[in-house]
């Protein structure tokens, strides 16, 4: 069965990973960075070794994507971010093959587990089966 596996994050968790923190996201540090990097580098080569991993990528800041919707006669309304009324957006995802729901778990919990700074927000990991890929739900 597939797994997307996604993380969530903010603009502002975004640049104060950029070292611009705020009440709501404390900067992070080189040493921060580099602890996470290192992190998830461990889990994509152990999933990549196992042969779980189908893809992963981290996606960039809030700030640099673009919605796109229609008006009331069809056309294409396209807005840049950033964007004041979203929350929590995906910030990264795993595709992975996992036998089960319990092993797809597994990884979710050692990925909630990835070091930030004290008092960074902390968001759930969210696990949604692929469609078409096993049992679908």
């Amino acid at each position: 069965m597939k797994y997307l596996v996604m993380v969530q994050g903010t603009q502002a968790d975004y640049e104060a990973m950029a070292g611009q923190g705020s009440a709501s996201s404390p900067a992070w540090n080189e040493k921060d960075m580099q602890a996470m990097f290192a992190f998830m580098q461990k889990i994509n080569d152990d999933l990549a070794e196992s042969g779980e991993l189908v893809d992963g990528q981290g996606l960039t800041a809030p700030a640099q994507s673009r919605h796109v919707s229609l008006d009331g006669e069809g056309r294409p309304v396209i807005t840049d971010g950033p964007y004041g009324e979203t929350k929590e957006v995906l910030a990264g995802y795993w595709v992975l093959d996992c036998a089960s729901l319990e092993r797809v778990t597994e990884i979710a919990a050692l990925v909630a587990r990835c070091p930030q700074p004290e008092g960074a927000p902390e968001y759930p990991v969210v696990i949604r089966p692929l469609a078409g890929s096993g049992d679908d739900v």
